[in-house]
């Protein structure tokens, strides 16, 4: 990786959405985890794992001296954690075991991204009424 980044291949960009779309849901299933185990209510586990799962991307692309991919493409991050990580908290109320919630929340936010990076899958864009483009 340290190559192809070296020599600026597209490859490289596509390459490592792959293995951030594993690290988006394993963040933010994690997160959500540690949250609710230390009695945090239900939305505020919801947010420590979306805010987990970002942060670590935003740190990830600030160390490679990038501009976050979060802030500068309209393809759905954070809408993935969120949407995932109510799995974590709404199975054990089913009666689903804590690890195997656990699980299906990671998968689901990796599924997730993947699908909307397979797809090609953008949010709307926001559009400013201003001319001078600010």
């Amino acid at each position: 990786m340290l190559f192809l980044r070296a020599k600026h291949f597209e490859v490289t960009e596509r390459a490592m959405l792959w293995p951030d779309a594993i690290g988006l849901g394993l963040y933010s299933a994690s997160g959500a985890r540690i949250a609710l185990d230390m009695q945090m209510s239900a939305i505020v586990a919801i947010i420590m794992g979306v805010v987990t799962a970002i942060f670590g991307g935003v740190l990830r692309d600030i160390v490679c001296n990038e501009i976050p991919s979060g802030f500068r493409d309209h393809r759905p991050y954070a809408v993935c954690a969120f949407i995932g990580t109510w799995l974590l908290v709404f199975l054990p109320w089913f009666g689903v075991s804590g690890s195997i919630s656990l699980v299906a929340s990671a998968v689901a936010v990796t599924s997730l991204r993947t699908i909307a990076l397979y797809t090609g899958y953008q949010l709307p864009a926001w559009k400013s009424s201003r001319s001078d483009g600010i």
